[in-house]
């Protein structure tokens, strides 16, 4: 059997032990590396170990561990009142704030998984807060990030723009920013009107006397007597969301702390380009020198069931790329005779390969695929390279992927399973048909 073969197989096994079996993925990601890997590559355990996703597993910690320091001194709490306070109450609008705010970001040059990373533990807050469904809220931040994500001044738009100057296609910068704009905005509409939208334009506003999660009118109660800052219980602290009672709310000094800490990641992550990881952890641990009761317990908040099923699934795809099987298949696709065909294919192993790997390096590896078609004539250029740019990030809803392990593991630890379960179907439904919905919108009319 050949290398290329061999990997292929073995990805089906994963997914067939882990899902057949109450066995976490990434456990047999790292097994089947290392056995595969050994036997039918030829790679040893340090080249196996270099594959390894460090960017993220560190990611993964530094993110979960602030903000579960946050969570435990109420200092998220605090976030997700006022907020509803500045939406006067229409908890319908929240997934939209955090899909706008995030493509905001992404469109001026954050990266996507930074946006992610900053505005997907809030967002799963207020879902968890105010019984919005995660996976809308979730997908409508990746969704957001990847709205953005395609300015002339982002990295993905970077990166494509790039390619296809080298390429000497005739694409503008704005073609590429505005239809990933659009195909994301409607994902976001149709991730909002299935996953429980239209229950929450039916609630309305948020009533002061109506609690909206379980445990809302005890802590209502708590906050009454104690008469003054957050009310913080065991598992984190659960403000009222009575306005008057918030209206009286105080500062504490380690919501002060953890705010600046917070403000301190976006603005090192989003203008000065510093890894998310480091400096998530290292705010995290600034917290806690200063105020160590307030982080007892934190460690405990790290997802790290998630960190190792990404990381052991990551470190698997790292083999089969070095096995030559994107290459196998990618060069396979592209042989093609029928231009057509050949770029739904190559959308195809796009979304696919973008699914468990970074999105930056597939957008700089299939443009260059499909310009043998593209030179024949026969379809638009703008059009492939649209479909190409949607089908290669649209797919980062993939619990596998940054942007979507980043919002699995900012969920409530008890509901993280079964939110990892729905993204796993959705995003085997978005690269089942993503890639031929990008295509029949801008590469079929190209070509008719």
């Amino acid at each position: 059997m050949s290398p290329e073969i061999a990997t292929i197989v073995g990805l089906v096994i994963m997914f067939i032990v882990a899902t057949a079996l109450p066995i976490n993925m990434g456990a047999v990601g790292f097994a089947l590396a290392f056995i595969v890997g050994g036997i039918w590559v030829g790679t040893t355990g340090k080249e196996i170990l270099a594959g390894f996703p460090a960017d993220l597993f560190l990611t993964l910690v530094g993110i979960t561990y602030l903000f579960a320091i946050a969570q435990k001194n109420g200092t998220i709490d605090l976030l997700v009142h006022w907020a509803v306070k500045g939406v006067r109450g229409h908890i319908v609008a929240i997934p939209w704030v955090m899909f706008i705010v995030t493509a905001v970001l992404t469109a001026f040059g954050a990266l996507g998984p930074a946006a992610v990373a900053i505005i997907g533990p809030v967002a799963l807050r207020f879902a968890k807060q105010y019984e919005i469904n995660p996976l809308m809220m979730g997908l409508l931040v990746i969704h957001g990030a990847q709205a953005g994500g395609f300015s002339p001044i982002s990295v993905y738009g970077g990166i494509t723009n790039q390619v296809v100057q080298k390429a000497g296609l005739d694409v503008t910068e704005m073609a590429v920013f505005l239809t990933s704009l659009g195909f994301n905005l409607l994902m976001a509409f149709i991730c909002f009107f299935a996953f429980g939208g239209i229950a929450l334009l039916r609630r309305g506003r948020a009533v002061a006397d109506e609690p909206l999660i379980a445990g809302v009118q005890a802590s209502s109660r708590q906050f009454a007597i104690e008469g003054h800052g957050a009310v913080v219980s065991a598992g984190g602290g659960t403000l009222s969301n009575n306005p008057q009672a918030l209206e009286e709310v105080r500062i504490n000094r380690d919501h002060l702390i953890t705010l600046v800490g917070l403000l301190g990641l976006g603005i090192a992550a989003l203008v000065y380009d510093l890894n998310v990881g480091l400096v998530a952890i290292t705010v995290a641990v600034a917290i806690a020198l200063v105020s160590p009761s307030a982080q007892k317990g934190a460690v405990d908040g790290i997802s790290w069931s998630t960190v190792l099923l990404i990381s052991g699934v990551v470190t698997y795809v790292a083999v089969l790329q070095k096995a030559g099987a994107v290459d196998f298949v990618g060069h396979g696709v592209s042989a093609i005779g029928i231009p057509l065909l050949g770029a739904l294919l190559v959308c195809y192993v796009g979304g696919i390969v973008s699914a468990f790997a970074s999105s930056a390096a597939v957008l700089g590896a299939t443009i260059p695929l499909a310009v043998p078609f593209l030179m024949q004539g026969q379809l638009g250029a703008a059009g492939v390279i649209c479909a190409l740019a949607i089908s290669s990030t649209v797919v980062d809803v993939s619990p596998f992927s940054t942007n979507g392990a980043l919002v699995v593991a900012s969920a409530a630890k008890e509901e993280r399973e079964a939110l990892f379960r729905r993204f796993l179907v959705y995003s085997g439904l978005v690269v089942a048909f993503g890639p031929l919905l990008a295509w029949l919108m801008f590469v079929v009319p190209g070509w008719m």
